[in-house]
């Protein structure tokens, strides 16, 4: 689909949605994109018709088996990209693989692994970066202002909580679809708990 034609339908979408566009577009080409709050449904048409209007490539890691046919071209036509769970590689070395396979890999991770609470963030988004070098890009969705796009790109230095302060501070303001359902930002690391770095991926049997 030409370029024009996608932001055509991207702002044509967020204006019947009442939804606007804000900022600009990140200045890194390859990056992994935290999408948050996600508290629903309609934060996966939201956030596609942003990269729409932003020519934004974003791309996402599902289980295999959503790829098997006869729905595999529309999964990968939406950015969906195959992961084994069961590969001797861990989960988060195989996506952090991804972006020497895929220059320009925008790889776009639910931190939070579930629209329901949690009291932590899966910390595989932060460990992804770390392994592959590249920035964490903080987008969002405000659904008390509807407007949406994308924050900071913070690189990772290893000192989880002084990168993740900056993450809940440009997250503070923020509200999902659903705000009671969007726990607090942060990783089980800050508090001193063992946390196995997984990263989610979509399945259709997720919560």
């Amino acid at each position: 689909m030409r370029k024009a034609i996608k932001r055509a339908i991207g702002r044509s979408y967020l204006r019947l949605a009442g939804w606007r566009a804000e900022g600009g577009r990140p200045s890194a080409s390859s990056y992994v994109l935290i999408a948050a709050p996600h508290t629903s449904n309609w934060d996966l048409p939201h956030m596609l018709a942003l990269s729409y209007v932003y020519d934004v490539p974003i791309r996402w890691a599902g289980k295999h088996t959503l790829f098997r046919f006869p729905y595999g071209w529309f999964m990968r036509a939406l950015g969906g990209i195959a992961i084994v769970r069961h590969e001797r590689r861990g989960r988060v070395q195989q996506l952090a693989d991804l972006f020497d396979e895929h220059p320009g890999l925008v790889l776009t991770v639910p931190a939070e692994g579930t629209r329901s609470r949690r009291e932590h963030w899966k910390s595989g988004f932060y460990h992804i970066a770390r392994m592959a070098d590249v920035p964490i890009v903080c987008g969002y969705l405000d659904y008390a202002t509807k407007r949406g796009g994308f924050g900071p790109a913070i690189q990772p230095t290893g000192d989880v909580r002084a990168d993740m302060d900056k993450i809940r501070a440009f997250y503070a303001d923020k509200h999902g679809l659903y705000p009671e359902l969007f726990g607090p930002v942060r990783l089980r690391e800050e508090d001193g708990e063992e946390d196995a770095p997984e990263a989610p991926v979509s399945s259709t049997d997720d919560n």
